[in-house]
């Protein structure tokens, strides 16, 4: 046999061992990735390793988000909020916390009490130095356990809106605020629009108008509604983030968050539960604020939290999640 012919020979087993080896890897992957739950979200799972057993051990994602806005000098904890994210039912909740929430340990009716604005939760924040004070804060409030924090500058926000090209949102009401000591001008019209970056930073930011007036009472006036208004925006672009063509934005949107985003959560866990967001309907997500009042005290507003509707709430975003899970453990 010649030299031609078994170099020839050499690469027609070559090529069919290669083939095989692709269609077995192939095949393999696909029953993988059906086990795993099937489509782009079984797949990333695959691909990180998981099997029928992997979801099974996951519990609940609970973190404390909290949007941080100022300059380079000092920094203040503009937005907070807790969220949850369940893997198993694919359901996630999200919580405000109004930034004047009272979280002193002295009795803020007293005539004794300082002034407290040093009680407030944004302050407590102090430059983002005291993270772990703010989380016991959290949980001393709210009765829950929470460990894991994300810290994301609010120009963040801004630059994924534009990263995804954009978010429709339907603004609730006019705003036309001006404050030309923070260079701030909003100019929003009412009505379901194309919200780019500059657009959303004018609209989470909106209190009140030039003239006093804000949004409607049965919306929720000043911060409450401005609360309202950054859930509904961001379960609005969560929604676009999770459309199929933004993975042709995925540099863009994965630059936003390493630059922007600060967390304590470990790379393994962000990977075991990657997949499973993937897969999230923006219609399991439930919203809701803390409950309270404001209140004027000592020279200073507060928001005091109602302890009876806070066992409530938070029973009903986070306690109750726990619950169908363990029924559903039971049942199969």
């Amino acid at each position: 046999m010649s030299r031609r012919k078994k170099k020839m020979g050499f690469f027609k087993k070559f090529f069919l061992l290669l083939f095989i080896l692709i269609i077995s890897f192939s095949a393999w992957f696909i029953y993988k990735t059906n086990i795993n739950g099937g489509g782009l979200s079984g797949a990333l799972a695959t691909i990180a390793g998981h099997d029928e057993n992997t979801l099974e051990e996951l519990g609940n994602l609970e973190v404390l988000i909290i949007g941080e806005s100022g300059d380079d000098t000092y920094k203040l904890a503009d937005t907070i909020m807790v969220a949850s994210f369940c893997p198993k039912t694919k359901k996630a909740s999200l919580m405000s916390i109004p930034r004047d929430t009272y979280v002193g340990t002295k009795n803020m009716y007293t005539a004794t009490t300082n002034y407290l604005a040093s009680y407030k939760i944004n302050s407590v924040y102090r430059n983002g130095t005291q993270i772990d004070e703010v989380l016991n804060s959290v949980n001393y409030i709210t009765d829950l356990n929470l460990k894991n924090y994300i810290i994301i500058d609010t120009k963040a926000l801004v630059k994924l809106v534009d990263a995804i090209g954009g978010v429709t949102f339907n603004v609730p009401i006019d705003m036309k605020y001006d404050d030309p000591t923070q260079n701030l001008h909003i100019d929003l019209k009412a009505g379901e629009q194309l919200i780019d970056g500059d657009k959303a930073e004018q609209l989470l930011r909106f209190r009140h108008n030039n003239d006093g007036t804000t949004y409607p009472y049965e919306y929720g006036v000043q911060d409450i509604g401005r609360m309202r208004t950054q859930r509904e925006f961001i379960s609005a672009t969560i929604d676009q983030l999770l459309e199929p063509e933004n993975i042709f934005n995925i540099n863009k949107i994965l630059n936003v968050v390493f630059e922007n985003v600060k967390t304590n959560l470990d790379f393994n866990t962000i990977k075991d539960y990657l997949p499973y967001v993937v897969g999230f309907d923006i219609n399991n997500l439930s919203t809701d604020m803390l409950p309270g009042e404001s209140v004027y005290c000592n020279k200073a507003w507060l928001y005091k939290h109602d302890e009876e509707k806070t066992k409530q709430v938070v029973n009903k975003l986070f306690v109750d999640i726990n619950n169908q899970i363990e029924d559903t453990d039971k049942e199969s």
